[in-house]
């Protein structure tokens, strides 16, 4: 591991060692669990996954217009317009 140096204001680091003993972890834990999510939350998506959660998303959702699929330049470019 690498040791680093972060200043945090009395806010977060109360709020931080509240937490780190309501979960039973170390404040060192916590920072390191939180940069990890912070950086897979950032992470670029690779062409596979773009295209699992694309065809997760379909037949997800439903429209009121009949007519979608046949109109749905005309009903995209009247949203934007709005």
């Amino acid at each position: 591991m690498v040791k680093t140096h972060v200043q945090l204001t009395e806010q977060q680091a109360s709020a931080l060692r509240a937490r780190a003993v309501a979960e039973g972890l170390s404040m060192a834990e916590l920072i390191r669990r939180s940069v990890d999510a912070f950086l897979r939350s950032r992470a670029p998506l690779s062409r596979g996954e773009k295209k699992r959660r694309a065809l997760a998303a379909v037949g997800r959702f439903r429209s009121a217009e009949g007519d979608l699929s046949v109109n749905h330049d005309r009903y995209l470019a009247e949203a934007f317009s709005e």
